[in-house]
């Protein structure tokens, strides 16, 4: 998967940034939210029965945005029809 922008939804409004992804050695696929304005970094995976964990990143951070990104992850790998 290549590197694409989108945003999450803040208390102070939308956060824009990158999401990009490598293998890790124990989690699998690691996907990593980096802000354009380099104020936050959320890492996510998907666990052996298909949720997504926070696996890092910066703090605070709102619980919601684990399943907001993702879904995002998830529109993004899926194929176009």
């Amino acid at each position: 998967m290549e590197t694409f922008e989108t945003n999450l939804a803040g208390t102070d409004g939308l956060i824009n940034g990158l999401v990009s992804n490598i293998t890790h050695q124990d989690l699998g696929r690691l996907f990593t939210f980096s802000s354009i304005d380099g104020s936050m970094v959320m890492e996510i995976y998907k666990d052996e029965t298909g949720h997504w964990k926070r696996a890092g990143g910066t703090d605070p951070y709102l619980s919601g945005w684990i399943d907001e990104l993702g879904d995002q992850i998830d529109q993004h790998n899926s194929p176009a029809f």
